[in-house]
């Protein structure tokens, strides 16, 4: 496979976020096998990317050069961040651009781009110049030395954040603390997991389906990947001179889902829910989600009853419909929410929405048929008959919608 020196834009590739193993015959234009294959996800880098290739090709041309690739990977940014890539690919012949229309996250696009990538070593930096280029040399030479995964950690000795306010400083170690808890195997490995600034040898991460979700695709090459030595860097993570910050608290969310999500689909649990065949990650969100449709349920019903005073039928009537909404957007947004992303269309959504009310009545009549028939005629406890028929709805509620609701159907 031989990279083109052209500045047409590279093909998304499309399908399932998985890495290929490299062709035998995957060579540069110049005739020299590929080493590194850096992707830079962009949005709104305008001010930065000319001068992110250029610092990056020099400091590689010196080390590597012509056994190298850069991969600019832009998510159609309104300043047209990708067009001005694509214009400097006559100067820099190892650039390469790709130009996403139909998806989004910084996650997925440096996924897409080391699928289109020809390296042996595939690795990432931000656009922003908040990555030290410099400290590329150094994650390239624990490659090169063994290391199967190289990461640049604010963490370790040379390392540290520039000028973060106590907050954010807060927000970043409690995060670290909390990956501990929920991910020690995944976590412990590294005392950066946040980091998005790393190289990783193709080979490990391989065949293997990545589902990372937000920023943090780090969290899905250790938990998911086949790494056996790690290498750490200390750098200093700098403030951005031009563009403006994307850091936003839906990322520390995002991070805790990650985590969670990696929790349930590795390890015990991701072996027995391949086993049975059974989505238990997806199971356990809609579970709490549930939850939290219960304590809406109760909160609307007292306010109704005791300070609207609408009586006990109307307000009961009200408060279930509120929570069966309640639990409709939190399901599409989180416990399918890949799905969804693919059907975004209200008119979808608002089928969904009727499919959703449809089976959960259909889930109340079902729970109300066992507990007759638990307590009635098998002379069970009415409490236990009570828990027993609420777990069989519940995985009713689940099976059913997920068959049904969030079908990958009609994606336009």
């Amino acid at each position: 496979m031989k990279t083109n020196s052209s500045n047409s834009l590279l093909t998304v590739p499309t399908g399932p976020l998985k890495i290929s193993e490299l062709p035998p015959n995957s060579v540069a234009i110049s005739g020299e096998s590929i080493f590194l294959s850096l992707v830079i996800p962009t949005y709104k880098e305008r001010d930065n990317i000319k001068n992110v290739v250029s610092i990056l090709s020099q400091l590689l041309d010196e080390s590597i050069p012509g056994s190298y690739e850069l991969i600019v990977v832009d998510d159609d940014s309104p300043d047209r961040t990708w067009e001005i890539a694509q214009s400097l690919t006559t100067e820099y012949p190892q650039l390469r651009v790709m130009r996403r229309q139909q998806e989004r996250g910084l996650s997925s696009a440096v996924i897409r781009g080391w699928q289109a990538a020809t390296g042996n070593v595939l690795g990432v930096i931000d656009g922003d110049l908040q990555h030290p280029p410099e400290v590329l040399m150094q994650l390239l030479g624990s490659v090169k030395q063994g290391a199967d995964l190289a990461v640049a950690s604010r963490h370790v000795d040379g390392g540290g954040v520039s000028s973060w306010s106590v907050v954010r400083r807060f927000l970043s170690r409690g995060a670290q603390l909390l990956g501990l808890v929920i991910l020690p195997g995944v976590l412990g490995r590294v005392s950066d997991p946040m980091s998005g600034y790393f190289m990783v040898r193709r080979s490990a991460i391989a065949n293997a389906t990545l589902n990372p979700v937000g920023y943090k695709i780090l969290l899905e090459v250790i938990g998911r990947g086949k790494v056996d030595q790690v290498a750490e860097v200390g750098y200093v993570f700098c403030e951005r001179k031009e563009g403006e910050s994307k850091v936003t608290w839906k990322q520390y969310i995002d991070y805790i889902h990650h985590l969670v999500r990696l929790r349930l689909s590795t390890g015990r649990v991701g072996r027995l829910s391949r086993k049975v065949n059974f989505p238990i990650g997806r199971f356990v969100r809609f579970g709490f989600v549930g939850l939290s449709g219960v304590f809406v349920d109760l909160t609307v019903f007292h306010l109704l009853l005791t300070v609207i005073h609408l009586g006990l039928t109307r307000s009961t009537i009200l408060s279930a419909g509120v929570a069966i909404v309640n639990n409709f957007l939190w399901n599409d947004l989180w416990t399918f929410g890949d799905i969804s992303q693919r059907q975004p269309d209200p008119r979808q959504r608002f089928k969904r929405f009727l499919k959703f009310s449809a089976v959960c009545l259909a889930g109340v009549i079902l729970q109300a048929l066992i507990i007759n028939f638990l307590y009635n005629v098998l002379e069970i406890n009415e409490y236990l008959a009570k828990l027993i028929a609420i777990a069989v709805a519940t995985i009713w509620n689940f099976w059913i919608n997920l068959k049904l609701s969030w079908r990958v159907t009609d994606v336009k």
